[in-house]
């Protein structure tokens, strides 16, 4: 079967919202076009935000299942985000200028017993992946089908929060690509590594709510979906092929 990328997403803010494309420029050494650009520190972080820094200094889904239900679009050359939530009123604001916008907006999905969100940081010339070095995620349609079987539910494929999802490779066949690079459109991506999974994977993106057990379904490693570096910059675009090199 012809491997094909069948969505492509991109998260502006990490851990709130996401957003559906249609095509996207990636470029060598870098992550996903304006994803996880900005994240939300909490008041406990162990970081000042001019670096990377791994995701438990930062509001996420896995502690916090409310943020799961976010939407974002971004106005790339105002750099504005508009953020939805059903239990909210929209917000459109400049994260750089504004950041207090979006933890008062957040206020009433924070969990008081936790760290609660305290600013917004911005590293420049890469996201806020919960990778150490800039990556891209990819998924598997037909893994994530797997999954839906053995829960004996329907699951939106926004729960894993991947950049790109192909479509046509063997259930788990992404895990085999490890150490190869394929080429998707006119870019090339060595796959690194397989995504460790956590809490956020159990909420309902639609509303904010936990609901499935996905981690008591995935292999012990609790792994699904695979990290890649973009070794060769390029255009993809919905229903480039995905290609083994």
């Amino acid at each position: 079967m012809t491997a094909k990328v069948e969505a492509l997403w991109r998260h502006p803010i990490k851990s709130h919202g996401r957003e559906a494309l249609t095509h996207a420029r990636l470029t060598a050494g870098m992550c996903f076009p304006w994803d996880r650009v900005w994240a939300v520190a909490h008041d406990a972080a162990k970081t000042d935000g001019s670096a990377w820094a791994p995701c438990q200094n930062f509001s996420i889904g896995a502690k916090l299942p409310g943020l799961m239900a976010i939407e974002a679009q971004l106005d790339e050359a105002a750099e504005a985000v508009t953020l939805t939530h059903p239990d909210l009123p929209d917000l459109t604001f400049r994260p750089d200028d504004d950041p207090q916008a979006l933890i008062a907006w957040t206020k009433p999905l924070m969990d008081p017993k936790r760290a609660q969100s305290q600013r917004v940081v911005r590293v420049p010339g890469r996201g806020m992946t919960d990778t150490d070095f800039p990556s891209v995620s990819i998924g598997n349609m037909a893994s994530h089908r797997v999954v839906e079987q053995k829960l004996g539910q329907s699951l939106s494929t926004r729960r894993w929060r991947a950049n790109i999802w192909v479509e046509g490779w063997a259930p788990w066949e992404e895990f085999d690509l490890i150490g190869k690079t394929i080429r998707i459109g006119s870019a090339e991506i060595a796959i690194r590594e397989p995504v460790v999974r956590c809490l956020a994977t159990t909420t309902n993106p639609d509303t904010g709510k936990r609901d499935a057990d996905t981690l008591s379904v995935l292999n012990d490693d609790r792994e699904f979906c695979v990290y890649g570096e973009v070794v060769t910059s390029g255009d993809i675009a919905l229903g480039d092929l995905a290609e083994v090199i």
